[in-house]
């Protein structure tokens, strides 16, 4: 069966929305990675088997300064997991030796400010 990926962007949760994401959910586990969360949720289908849902959440302020919350959501059953974890961590392997561990962008470094800059040519003399 094909992998089922269902992408759902969200501003907000609203209560019955919480409501009924605790009443399946049967083991979470929680990343937090800067300014996103993630959220690994296993949940119960109707029939009673588990699937996997892996939600990104990230926070974002508005002019107004007040938050809201983006949410991407990838819901993963059983069937795929095997293919879905062979291809992940192929992926994983690939960045790995292609660009190492080390994050590349300062825009992840906790000082990271802003900058604007010039680059000089030294033909220019």
């Amino acid at each position: 069966m094909l992998l089922y990926l269902f992408f759902k962007i969200y501003k907000r949760d609203t209560m019955s929305d919480y409501k009924e994401h605790r009443e399946n959910e049967i083991f979470t586990k929680v990343l937090k990675a800067g300014r996103r969360t993630y959220f690994f949720d296993v949940r119960e289908t109707k029939a009673g088997d588990y699937y996997l849902t892996i939600t990104e959440s990230k926070k974002n302020f508005g002019e107004n300064g007040e938050a809201s919350f983006e949410k991407h959501k990838i819901y993963l059953y059983k069937e795929d997991f095997r293919g879905f974890s062979e291809m992940f961590n192929e992926s994983v392997d690939f960045i790995f030796n292609e660009k190492g561990e080390d994050v590349i962008s300062e825009k992840h470094d906790k000082d990271y400010k802003n900058r604007s800059f010039t680059m000089e040519n030294d033909d220019e003399n």
